[in-house]
């Protein structure tokens, strides 16, 4: 059993649900990527998605094209992200790590040397946004072979068909958008998160965690009534940002900040 799955199987054990941070690999600076990864850890994360910087991510709103364009600035590429990932694991065996990114820097690596790379770091799941199911059957087959789990993401606008095909393709968990746009937006509708995810349990057996569209206590929480894993990035980066133009440490407050999600969510 994978380490998301076991992470996944415990949760439910207790009658919790998953924090999900992510931040892009690399930003704000790349000597605080393990930091952020263990201070998040103990500020109560479940799983970390780690994104990995790209030139045009078509999926991330403007403040994750930012931190993208930071990294990127600082010559960060996805040998680091699993360099770091392999650094972490060195005092960290248990909360799974899933790489977020996109197809270009797998491809240039060889899907092959990646899905060994990955598992030979200590990734658990790798997310690319733009690797659509129709085209993933041997990329999801070589994660599966060396015990990576491939996640995928599903939206509103998702049919029924393609549920069911994520469904089976899938491992870890599905990530559903919970709104058409890019990450960051607004306008989160929990009532439409409730009834979609309602349509999609009925197709897989896969947890399922929401995000685009989370950015507090509150809409995490509202969140976590419905899905297994709420998943916020935006708003960390965006943390991030305001306590470097005030020239204060970003790592106690991302703790401070996913500590009161993680609070919210504990609640009965």
């Amino acid at each position: 059993m994978s380490r998301l799955a076991q992470t996944f199987q415990e949760l439910k054990r207790q009658g919790r649900k998953a924090l999900v941070p992510y931040f892009t690999a690399g930003d704000p600076s790349p000597d605080l990527v393990v930091d952020l990864l263990k201070a998040m850890v103990s500020a109560g994360a479940d799983v970390i998605e780690l994104g990995v910087p790209f030139s045009d991510p078509m999926a991330d709103g403007p403040v994750i094209q930012r931190a993208s364009e930071r990294a990127l600035a600082k010559g960060v590429s996805l040998d680091d992200c699993l360099k770091w990932v392999a650094d972490f694991r060195k005092e960290n065996q248990q909360t799974p790590i899933v790489l977020m990114g996109y197809a270009n820097p797998i491809e240039r690596f060889g899907q092959k040397a990646f899905a060994q790379a990955a598992a030979s770091a200590g990734v658990d799941g790798v997310l690319v946004v733009d690797y659509p199911p129709e085209e993933s059957e041997e990329f999801s087959a070589l994660l599966k072979s060396v015990s990576v789990d491939p996640i995928f993401l599903l939206a509103p606008t998702s049919t029924e068909s393609r549920m069911a095909q994520v469904g089976r393709l899938g491992g870890g968990y599905l990530y559903y958008v919970s709104l058409k746009g890019v990450t960051g937006a607004g306008h989160l509708d929990t009532a439409d998160v409730a009834q979609k995810v309602g349509v999609v349990r009925q197709h897989t057996d896969l947890p399922i965690g929401v995000g685009f569209g989370i950015s507090d206590a509150a809409s995490a929480k509202a969140v976590s009534e419905h899905a297994d894993a709420v998943v916020i990035g935006s708003a960390i980066i965006k943390l991030m940002e305001q306590q470097l133009a005030q020239q204060q440490p970003v790592v106690p407050a991302v703790t401070t900040f996913l500590t009161g999600i993680r609070t919210a969510l504990d609640q009965r």
